[in-house]
Parts: structure tokens; sequence; C-alpha cells
């Protein structure tokens, strides 16, 4: 699955904590993050992880293309809700678009553990059946080839 990992600046330490924890989880799939925020994860685990810009220099909204263009399965945004952020409308839209496109997300430290246990127990093989069927309409779900 490919997952994007962005973090607010006073929430960066807790993202490489989560990286760190679910390091055997995550090594299995394609990463995605913001400029700081994935330099930040390769440095404390060693994992791949493809880097956009930083998000308020458009990070976000690269993000938010891949999202559109179904090529993320699945988002951790851990954010500051206490801090105002001077690209709220980036933000704003990649929220959005995570629900139009029904990309499971995760805004905090206690629901991105359960959507990583959840990957890590099969509760999310449904993306892939989601992808065959925007590129096939009328393949069928339960086919795996």
């Amino acid at each position: 699955m490919n997952i994007a990992l962005i973090a607010h600046d006073k929430k960066k330490d807790e993202m490489v904590k989560m990286s760190i924890a679910y390091k055997e989880i995550l090594k299995d799939h394609t990463l995605y993050a913001t400029g700081t925020t994935g330099g930040r994860i390769v440095e404390a685990t060693g994992l791949s992880v493809h880097r956009f810009k930083s998000g308020p220099l458009g990070g976000d909204q690269q993000i938010g293309a891949y999202v559109s263009d179904n090529k993320i399965d699945m988002i951790i945004f851990l954010r500051d809700p206490l801090t105002s952020q001077p690209h709220e409308p980036d933000i704003s839209a990649l929220l959005r678009l995570s629900d139009v496109y029904e990309i499971p997300l995760a805004t905090n430290l206690g629901t991105a553990e359960m959507l990583l246990l959840g990957l890590d127990a099969g509760f999310l093989d449904w993306r892939p059946i989601a992808k065959k069927r925007e590129i096939d309409p009328a393949a069928d779900p339960l086919d795996d080839n």
C-alpha cells in the first residue's frame, strides 16, 4: 500500500516515534512524506521514503494530487490543532480529498495506531479491490488476478 506521512512541526517527534514503533509494518509498504517529516523518518528508521516538498511549500498539495490520481491508500497526518498554520487552505484541501476519494486518514496518534494495526491485520485489503474496480469497472472484486 502507498502511505503518506505528514506531521506539523510540533508533531514531528510523535511521527518519528510512531515510525520507529511500527517500522516492521511500514517497511512492507511504499512511503511518501512531506519534506522535513520524511527526512526525519529516514534518519530515525532507515526506511525508504519518497519525499515531497515541505507542507508550506506545496508538499500537502503534491500528496493531494497523488490522492486524486488514486496513488495513495492511507494518510497519517499528525496535525497540531493548537497552532495556526499558514497553509491551512492546503491542509483543508487534502483532508477534503481524502474524504472524496475515501482514503483512510488519521489526524492523531491514536487513530494512526488503529490504521497501522488494521493494515497489519488485513483490514485494509479493500483498497486494492477499489483500485482494480476504478481501472476496470466490470472487474470481479473477488478475482485476485
